[in-house]
């Protein structure tokens, strides 16, 4: 009995070390080859659409290989691969590390690009292409963030070839988020807290000079003033109102569109 206890345990440390060292090969599949024939397959592999065997790449590079360029290539490229991936916490941390580490790169520029694409991908979502006009009803705080990623690239990289795409998004980002802000105005123009509604156009036109949002934030300032029996107030904001936008609905007396007329624009 004590013989057949002894072979069954006998087998199955036998099974177990051939259970670790399958897994050992699995986990050195890279261990042969050179940081460049690492570099090379890692790129394969993004060129393939294959994050995941891009990030496995990567770490085996940066781990068999820590110095030298490729290394320093390999973590900016991962952080590319981590937001393809839609990993938006690992790209962003991926990227700060490369930024710390490396703050005199050539490729730096880039690092803040993808820090600047995840938050705006975080930021804008599947809204953006399915209901553009409702994207300033998210939380902006990330919207914040990429505006400040793409600010830093373009004003320390202003010749960069990402600086372009970098500019129109910031545009888009500042537009969203004085739209925003509008809406909040509004909200406490409903709700008759006018003070505060006052202070939110205020605090758009300050923040975001020449915002399209700008003509609707000095209807709100008006309306509020009249209710707080601030005359001269209100009237300052209608002057600016008319010299800066004549054409403006709340002067005319025209409707304007609401939600569905913007999304359905047909007649």
């Amino acid at each position: 009995m004590s013989r057949h206890k002894t072979l069954f345990k006998t087998a199955i440390l036998l099974l177990a070390c051939a259970l670790i060292l399958g897994g050992c090969r699995k986990d050195n599949e890279f261990d042969n080859r050179s940081a460049e024939e690492l570099y090379a397959e890692a790129k394969a592999y993004l060129e393939k659409n294959n994050w995941r065997g891009a990030v496995r790449a990567y770490r085996t590079l940066q781990t068999r290989y820590p110095f030298g360029r490729y290394a320093e290539q390999a973590q900016l490229e991962m952080a590319y691969a981590f937001y393809r991936a839609s990993q938006p916490e690992l790209a962003l941390s991926t990227a700060d590390r490369f930024i710390r580490m490396y703050p005199a790169h050539p490729n730096l520029d880039y690092a803040f690009y993808i820090r600047g694409l995840t938050n705006y991908d975080q930021r804008i979502g599947f809204l953006e292409k399915l209901m553009p006009d409702r994207v300033n009803d998210r939380d902006q705080s990330v919207a914040l963030e990429a505006f400040r990623d793409f600010d830093q690239l373009t004003r320390r990289f202003p010749d960069s070839r990402y600086a372009p795409d970098a500019r129109q998004r910031m545009v888009y980002l500042r537009n969203a988020m004085s739209a925003y802000e509008l809406d909040v105005a509004e909200y406490y123009l409903r709700r008759k807290a006018y003070v505060a509604a006052a202070n939110r156009a205020r605090y758009l036109l300050e923040t975001y000079p020449g915002s399209p949002e700008a003509g609707n934030a000095l209807v709100v300032l008006n309306k509020a003033y009249n209710e707080l029996d601030l005359p001269e107030l209100a009237d300052d904001a209608l002057q600016v109102l008319e010299y800066n936008d004549p054409e403006h609905a709340y002067l005319t007396g025209e409707k304007e569109g609401g939600f569905f007329s913007k999304v359905w624009p047909f007649d």
